[in-house]
């Protein structure tokens, strides 16, 4: 029996959260063909033999929540990922994705982190956006969701209103389209425009197509700070309603949430689950929380194109009334806690990036506000890929998600390098470490989750709940995309000043049986595909 690759004596984690086991593992084309205790195998039928002990290999992580719709259009290598053991995103979340579109010039306008020195092939249709990424160099695997925001654009543009019956229906028959040319669930974003229009009753035509296709239905809650419980349980109300799966987003409560909203929303989910609700959430590993810049903004404000937003930043009487807005995505700017603010990324201010907003005040001799306010005035056209974070989560909060047996840890950031097309971009504070930082933080130092248990959280349980049936575990017949680190060296170095370092501990890196990553360096293989082919998720 010949193979391609062995992997010699290392500490396997099959990914089902069982124990490791030291074990040899042979790969065939793309497939693992064989497991045995270290010395069961021929080595001499191997073509490629690497020593791998005291190392630990796992699953390829799978990160079921990113937003590397265009990013990875634009550089398909998704170095920021794979030098973390990432083997498999799941973009299209937060109701953004890159089409449908009605024409190719609305690319731009609904693609996250566009940028316009890509070159690339454009799309119209979501099989075409799909075939387009299919012939891109991949260095992860890609499943791809429909996002209601892109969907409730290609319908009604940037009308300030959810839709009448017939728009919604419309919208429906758009996202069963998408279903059927490989969108691998559906999204929400409603504390984003335009899905803070919607109510339940505009999305759970949507969330039928989903339940029909017996595909995920992902959402970023309205609320996670004092009206928690309105956002979650909506979320439960259209799950119920529409007999969809619910994906629950990067769930942990925000600044302003009473001290017990994440205990209580565990209580409704459970409720919930006990009366027939499929419903299953993950969180972002740290307490940092990242978002757009302009989502500050009231809707009314964010409507319409670039040029509109500007001209109302540039009014002072509707710069007043954006700061005196009572309720904004972010409570801890009402608080007006600026030093738990920093800028995270910038195109015509890349010098202050990493400062915090306090800071940024005094540095020009203003508000805080009218500090924020002037930055998205200054970035122009760029205005719409200017980004911060806030401390506005609890690692009290996300220690008790992790012990819950059906959370999945996420990135919620986008592929990217800190070289080429890409550098001067950012997705988060952890983006080149957020998987890094899980295995370091949470589970070697805080031993909030034992190894196995950590690795289950990267691996099986997203892709047992994605539908991904060969991928996710170590197992004969898989495919073999696998991640081999050091537990004791692994580490995120990105810092709010320095963003763009990549992680540490890696040692190898292998995408459907390519390796990635050799001896902790990047090779030129990019061996990633776009999967269309889901099983009945559970």
């Amino acid at each position: 029996m010949s193979y391609d690759l062995v992997l010699k004596g290392g500490m396997i984690f099959d990914g089902t959260g069982a124990d490791g086991v030291v074990s040899d593992l042979a790969i065939r084309g793309q497939d693992i063909a064989a497991l045995e205790p270290t010395g069961e195998i021929d080595l001499s039928n191997a073509a490629d033999v690497i020593d791998v002990s005291g190392l630990i290999v796992a699953p390829g992580f799978i990160d079921m929540h990113t937003h590397s719709d265009f990013t990875l259009i634009a550089d398909g290598r998704a170095e920021s990922q794979v030098h973390q053991g990432v083997t498999t995103e799941v973009i299209g979340q937060c109701g953004v994705s890159c089409a449908p579109v009605n024409a190719h010039g609305d690319i731009s306008r609904v693609a996250p982190w566009y940028t316009a020195q890509a070159k690339h092939e454009p799309w119209l249709g979501f099989g075409d956006y799909l075939d387009v990424l299919d012939r891109t160099e991949l260095g992860v695997n890609v499943m791809a969701f429909v996002g209601h925001g892109t969907v409730h654009r290609a319908v009604l543009g940037d009308e300030l209103h959810p839709g009448q019956p017939d728009d919604v229906a419309e919208m429906a028959r758009l996202v069963d389209q998408c279903m059927d040319e490989g969108a691998g669930g559906f999204s929400t974003g409603l504390e984003y425009f335009p899905g803070s229009l919607a109510a339940p009753e505009h999305l759970v035509p949507m969330c039928e197509v989903a339940a029909k296709y017996k595909r995920l239905y992902a959402t970023h809650v309205r609320n996670r700070d004092t009206h928690y419980d309105l956002g979650f349980s909506e979320a439960l109300a259209t799950a119920r309603r529409s007999g969809a799966r619910l994906q629950i987003s990067h769930i942990q409560p925000k600044f302003g949430a009473p001290d017990y909203a994440m205990d209580h929303t565990l209580e409704m989910i459970d409720l919930a689950r006990r009366y027939g609700v499929d419903v299953a959430f993950d969180v972002i590993p740290h307490d940092w929380n990242h978002t757009l810049m302009a989502a500050i903004l009231p809707k009314w404000a964010q409507a319409g194109s670039v040029e509109d937003v500007r001209a109302r930043l540039s009014d002072p009487e509707s710069r007043e009334k954006i700061k005196a807005n009572p309720q904004p995505m972010w409570l801890i700017v009402r608080a007006e806690k600026w030093s738990d603010i920093v800028l995270l990324n910038a195109t015509v201010n890349k010098d202050i990036v990493g400062a915090d907003f306090a800071e940024i005040g005094r540095m020009r001799k203003c508000h805080p506000y009218d500090a924020v306010l002037d930055i998205l005035l200054e970035e122009g056209d760029s205005l719409m890929a200017c980004m911060w974070s806030s401390k506005s989560f609890r690692n009290s909060d996300v220690e008790l998600c992790l012990e819950q047996p059906e959370c999945a840890v996420i990135s919620d950031t986008v592929a990217i390098a800190n070289e080429g097309i890409l550098k001067d971009h950012i997705g988060s504070l952890s983006g080149y470490g957020w998987a890094a930082r899980f295995l370091q933080y949470y589970v070697r130092d805080q031993k909030a989750l034992s190894l196995a248990q950590g690795i289950a959280k990267l691996t099986s349980i997203p892709a047992t709940r994605l539908g991904l049936k060969d991928r996710g575990k170590l197992e004969v017949g898989a495919r073999a995309d696998i991640c081999v680190f050091d537990q004791a060296n692994i580490a995120n170095n990105a810092t709010a000043k320095n963003p763009r370092r990549y992680a540490s501990g890696i040692a190898h890196v292998l995408v459907n049986g390519q390796l990635s990553m050799r001896n902790g360096a990047r090779t030129d293989v990019n061996a990633g595909s776009v999967l269309r082919e889901f099983a009945s998720a559970c």
